[in-house]
């Protein structure tokens, strides 16, 4: 079996002062709504955003507010509901916890709020989100992998060997074996993972405790983040090239049927949730041994469908 180290880098990207920092998982929110920015102003600019490009930045702030409310409130509803036992828990945003697919129902009410406001229609604006969003989440899948989490499922004997299978420090079968004390703050416990890897005592003592697994983040990143944004970019290109527009709602069918139908396939390799009723095999399912992520994932699929039968068919009666 292959087997790659984890390169264990520190999940903050700079120390400011007292307990505030910036870390990676924030700066690549950043980095994505940046380039959503300028792919955005682009598109306005060339009239496929149907709507002036000082108002692109007005847009922008709309989308972080959907992005930040839905994502958490989504992570709340979807997979810790027992965090609404205290409210003031779904407001702490900084301890972790976003949710893609309420993200994306914060984006939604965001952007058709914002169109109903400005009086623009709310299809192009659609399609020139699904055309800006992949770099962002590219982003973001990677600072998941420099943050250790949301990894993948434990290889086990008969499994798909891949020759880059990693052990995770952060994985919740050697947690135990760190110097973790009492009361130990998030990052207090992040410094001794570090201290542990610089030391050896990872390599020497508390590796062999880890199983092996998929590091499921970079397979999102590559497919939800990369290949579905190349692939949205060549049916752009070629629209253009042959003059011949996709239809309004196009390439939204598009991105909500390929980010479902990658994220579902992904799912099978990314670890469940543990606080989902374990089944007899150890995986945290909800219903006909699906997760939680592929049952979201069937109805953005469905979503995307009507989307192109809708773009069909205003096609086809125009």
């Amino acid at each position: 079996m292959g087997e790659v180290a984890f390169p264990a880098w520190d999940p903050v990207f700079l120390d400011l002062w007292g307990p505030l920092d910036l870390r990676y998982y924030g700066l690549m929110y950043v980095v994505g709504f940046v380039a959503g920015q300028y792919i955005l102003t682009q598109l306005a600019r060339h009239g496929f955003l149907p709507m002036p490009r000082e108002k692109v930045g007005d847009l922008i702030f709309a989308l972080i507010l959907g992005v930040v409310l839905g994502g958490r409130i989504g992570y709340s509803l979807f997979y810790k509901p027992e965090i609404w036992g205290d409210p003031l828990q779904v407001l702490k945003i900084w301890e972790g916890g976003l949710s893609f697919h309420g993200g994306l129902l914060g984006v939604v009410v965001a952007f058709v709020y914002f169109c109903r406001k400005h009086a623009i229609q709310p299809g192009r604006v659609c399609d020139s989100l699904a055309l800006a969003v992949c770099p962002g989440i590219f982003a973001v899948r990677i600072a998941n992998f420099i943050n250790g989490e949301l990894y993948g499922r434990i290889i086990r004997p008969g499994d798909w060997e891949p020759p880059w299978a990693m052990r995770f420090p952060t994985d919740a079968a050697v947690q135990k074996y760190f110097n973790f004390q009492p009361g130990m703050g998030k990052r207090e416990q992040e410094l001794e993972i570090l201290k542990a890897v610089e030391d050896g005592r990872w390599d020497q003592q508390i590796s062999q405790h880890a199983p092996l697994r998929h590091p499921s983040q970079v397979y999102e990143a590559l497919t939800e983040g990369l290949i579905l944004g190349l692939i949205l970019w060549f049916a752009y290109a070629r629209s253009r090239r042959n003059n011949q527009p996709l239809g309004v709602g196009g390439y939204g069918g598009i991105f909500l049927i390929g980010y479902g139908v990658m994220r579902f396939a992904i799912e099978f390799f990314r670890e469940p949730d543990d606080h989902f009723e374990k089944d007899a095999d150890g995986l945290g399912t909800i219903l006909l041994g699906l997760s939680m992520g592929q049952l979201l994932c069937m109805g953005m699929i469905l979503v995307g469908i009507y989307l192109l039968f809708r773009r069909r068919t205003e096609a086809s009666s125009a």
